[in-house]
């Protein structure tokens, strides 16, 4: 079954511990309704439980929006939120497996951080994947773990050779969004540029402003 493209010019993914008091929920309902196009819930530290709760909160906030949610890793657990797809990292549950627990409605995404990572993705069975994150394009201090920032070149360079729509990721703020998007990106994916942010509504439109204003490859 083919599934329709992702809207991913501003990709917002959740962090509880950076929205502190204004919280995940409020924050995302703020975002949507000021142009961001699709929603990753991502609380590594979460118990199954607590997880499904929030998701199923930020299901409720998104109902009528036309944003989708997508869970980062947690593919097991998209059916009982009712999320429309998962994300999966490169030491995550494989692509295939991912695909055979979600079926084909709903979206799967992949992150890649290299041009070499391309060539496992690339011998994937057709309709495996809908999109790819990329980076960190810079340096960034949300995710610990996270492999070093490849830059913008790299970010071009999987662009060039990805036949998925690219989302860039990392160090990404409203003065480099003109960039990613000249890179080839077809979006671009932030956390703390909303989450924490002391007007998320403000913070929103000027990421947006900056996608729609900036010229495409």
């Amino acid at each position: 079954m083919a599934r329709a493209p992702l809207d991913l010019r501003l990709y917002l993914i959740t962090d509880t511990r950076l929205c502190g008091a204004h919280g995940v929920a409020r924050t995302v309902a703020e975002a949507v309704a000021a142009g961001a196009t699709l929603v990753q819930l991502r609380e590594p530290q979460a118990s199954d439980a607590a997880f499904v709760a929030l998701g199923r909160e930020l299901m409720q906030v998104l109902a009528g929006s036309g944003v989708p949610l997508i869970v980062n890793d947690r593919v097991h657990l998209v059916a009982e939120i009712g999320a429309a797809g998962a994300h999966v990292g490169q030491g995550d549950i494989s692509p295939v497996q991912a695909r055979r627990i979600l079926g084909d409605r709903h979206w799967l995404g992949l992150s890649v951080q290299t041009p070499a990572h391309l060539q496992a993705p690339l011998a994937l069975p057709e309709g495996t994947l809908d999109y790819l994150g990329v980076g960190p394009v810079w340096a960034q201090r949300t995710k610990p773990d996270a492999a070093p920032a490849g830059g913008p070149e790299v970010l071009a360079d999987i662009a060039r050779a990805s036949p998925w729509p690219c989302v860039a990721i990392g160090g990404i703020d409203a003065s480099r969004v003109g960039e990613v998007r000249r890179r080839g990106a077809a979006g671009v994916a932030v956390v703390s540029a909303i989450c924490g942010q002391p007007d998320v509504t403000a913070a929103t439109r000027r990421l947006r402003i900056a996608w729609d204003g900036a010229a495409s490859a």
